[in-house]
């Protein structure tokens, strides 16, 4: 409302002290700035993963008293992860495959035996014997076997789903059935010889 003509202005009127209703506009927005922040942060930080998620992200594994030729199983996430000892005999099947371009072509997803291997190094040394996969069919996610000895290996000599007849080779990749892709490859580090930490 503005002053009659020839009356004195009012010195506490917005009109005649625009810093200050700047000064009043700043901290009421950046008050709702604050409480708005406060009032989604708990939404917010309910959409992380729970402490006891975050606690299986990584899986520590010690693999000393693994023998050549044997195989175990741990979790990781949830998920059974296959590490396995191979044996010469093994590692030679994966890189025949390899070296013959009919029988490597023919792979449905061409991974030579030391790219599935390649994190398996320590100081610079590679230890090709050792394979960790992810032990999930990439059909319809079933667990194939050949871990123990007395398991169907199918007719590669690595690992075999017996739910839909997937066969995968000594380097977990699929030669015959029904998966589309190669056992999965977990991400992971030798932290020393004979420790694997995974994830």
């Amino acid at each position: 409302m503005s002053a009659a003509p020839g009356a004195a202005p009012n010195p506490h009127s917005d009109d005649h002290d625009p810093e200050r209703r700047d000064f009043i506009f700043l901290s009421a927005g950046a008050l709702g700035a604050v409480g708005a922040a406060v009032t989604v942060w708990p939404f917010i930080a309910s959409l992380g993963p729970a402490s006891d998620t975050l606690a299986l992200a990584t899986t520590e594994v010690d693999v000393g008293k693994v023998e050549v030729g044997q195989a175990i199983t741990v979790l990781w996430r949830g998920k059974p992860v296959f590490i396995r000892n191979r044996t010469p005999e093994e590692i030679e099947a994966a890189k025949a495959v390899d070296k013959d371009p009919a029988q490597f072509n023919a792979l449905r997803n061409k991974q030579t035996d030391e790219e599935r291997t390649k994190l398996s190094t320590f100081g610079g040394k590679a230890m090709e014997n050792w394979l960790v996969m992810i032990g999930v069919c990439t059909h319809l996610g079933c667990i194939p076997m050949g871990q123990k000895a007395t398991d169907m290996k199918g007719d590669f000599g690595g690992w075999f789903c017996p739910c839909h007849g997937s066969n995968y080779d000594t380097a977990g990749r699929i030669r015959k059935g029904p998966a589309p892709l190669n056992l999965a490859i977990p991400p992971y580090i030798f932290t020393s010889e004979t420790r694997i930490r995974i994830g």
